[in-house]
């Protein structure tokens, strides 16, 4: 109904004109009627002094055509012509119509203290002339008619100004209910893309994995393929565990995509969960607890690896958890590609506040043994060590953007004495608004 009403409206420019139409005829003829068959209360006929008095009924309704466009205009026009109006001493009638409708435009449409000043200081002036044009009347009816008009400004002036009043708290409430509307929109793209960043990690951090573990023992199958059979059938095995291992944590994450609620106010609840919990139903993230499984991984792709990461004294939050195994994963990864078979120490440690996480490696220390390890068998006409070397990629920043988003810092680089290390520092609190 709002929408058909609307469509019926007519444009403003119409309004105006059919406004002023109406209430400058409503001027004259009022007049005129009111003052027929009185011509000894008149004292001056409107056709006096050319038609005077007509003239100064006409040219206020006419202005209000106008009167939205030049409002201050409007009511100087409409002032104007009721002081000399009633200055002349043309007879009374409803004249002051066309004051009115301009004083309710000029507060209406106005800029509020500015338009209410101006409107305040017309009033009083046109009270004065009024008071001084009703001296030579008897007094009742000069108390009568002066009132009225006065009374009829202030309340029209009253109205304009509620009504601007109720159109600008109107048209603040719209641009908040807007502001509110982007502000929703951001954050929900903002949350989108932080669990697709998520995602991403996730993705880069079990692919790196296991293709650097599968890379590595391939080669040691194609080494040793024709000389130790057992051998590769070994490595064989390796490498399906691996890929296996990694595709069912690829379908873990990938079934977040096929999630609905991503992106919206459930993402990222289960961060505060336990190490280990599955709060929505997929597999749960990694955490501390497999660990020990990448060590045997590990040293089936010939790594020296010792562990000492004992079980936190109390639960660790679930965002925790899951960057202390992917810290250790990609540092062990980064291990396989760039060094080789080397020995490697692992260290958790649980404070009351943060958990601090160690990998250090010793270098190509190991490398020249003479025992055939899966890391420093090389594969067919292959500079493959060399190549990998050259490749510059994206596992420390992963991890340092991990921990900046957990409130922690990861420190990373070569060692005094040979081999390189990494050190991760995670806070136990306030995780849940700095993992979002």
């Amino acid at each position: 109904m709002q929408d058909r009403a609307a469509s019926f409206r007519l444009p403003t420019r119409v309004q105006n004109l059919l406004l002023a139409l109406f209430v400058t005829v409503m001027q004259v003829q009022g007049t005129v009627v009111r003052n027929s068959g009185q011509p000894e209360v008149v004292l001056r006929p409107l056709s006096d002094l050319g038609n005077l008095g007509y003239l100064l009924l006409i040219v206020p309704g006419a202005a209000l055509v106008v009167r939205r466009d030049r409002p201050v205009a409007v009511f100087a026009v409409t002032a104007l012509s009721s002081v000399v109006y009633y200055g002349l001493d043309f007879p009374d009638g409803p004249g002051w119509l066309a004051l009115f409708v301009a004083l309710y435009t000029l507060t209406a449409h106005g800029d509020g203290h500015r338009t209410l000043r101006l409107a305040a200081v017309g009033i009083v002036v046109l009270s004065a002339a009024w008071l001084i044009a009703a001296s030579d009347i008897e007094p009742p009816a000069a108390i009568g008619w002066v009132y009225f008009r006065i009374g009829a400004s202030v309340m029209s002036a009253a109205l304009g100004e509620s009504v601007r009043a109720r159109n600008q708290i109107a048209a603040q409430a719209l641009e908040r209910a807007a502001v509110a509307e982007r502000t929703r929109d951001e954050e929900a793209r903002a949350r989108v893309d932080a669990e697709r960043l998520r995602i991403a990690r996730e993705v880069h951090d079990t692919v790196a994995h296991a293709i650097a573990v599968i890379n590595v023992q391939s080669g040691v199958t194609a080494h040793v393929f024709d000389k130790r059979p057992e051998r590769a059938r070994e490595t064989l095995e390796v490498i399906e565990q691996t890929s296996a291992r990694a595709l069912a944590e690829m379908r873990a994450i990938l079934d977040v995509l096929r999630d609905d609620n991503v992106g919206d106010d459930n993402v990222g609840d289960d961060r505060t969960a336990g190490v280990g919990g599955d709060t929505d139903g997929r597999a749960p993230n990694p955490g501390p607890a497999q660990i020990q499984d990448l060590a045997d991984l590990a040293r089936d792709a010939g790594l020296d690896l010792t562990v000492d990461a004992p079980p936190p004294q109390q639960p660790v939050p679930a965002a925790v958890g899951t960057a202390v195994y992917r810290i250790v994963q990609e540092s062990i990864t980064n291990v396989i590609r760039h060094v080789g078979a080397t020995r490697v120490t692992i260290t958790v440690t649980y404070g009351a506040d943060a958990v601090e996480v160690g990998v250090v490696d010793e270098g190509r220390a190991l490398s020249a043994t003479p025992a055939v390890s899966p890391l420093s068998a090389p594969s067919r006409g292959s500079d493959r060590p060399a190549q990998q070397e050259s490749r510059r990629g994206y596992g420390l920043a992963g991890m340092r953007e991990r921990c900046r988003l957990l409130g922690g810092h990861l420190d990373a680089g070569p060692r005094p004495d040979g081999g390189f290390a990494v050190t991760a520092w995670l806070p136990l609190t306030s995780t849940e608004t700095a993992a979002t």
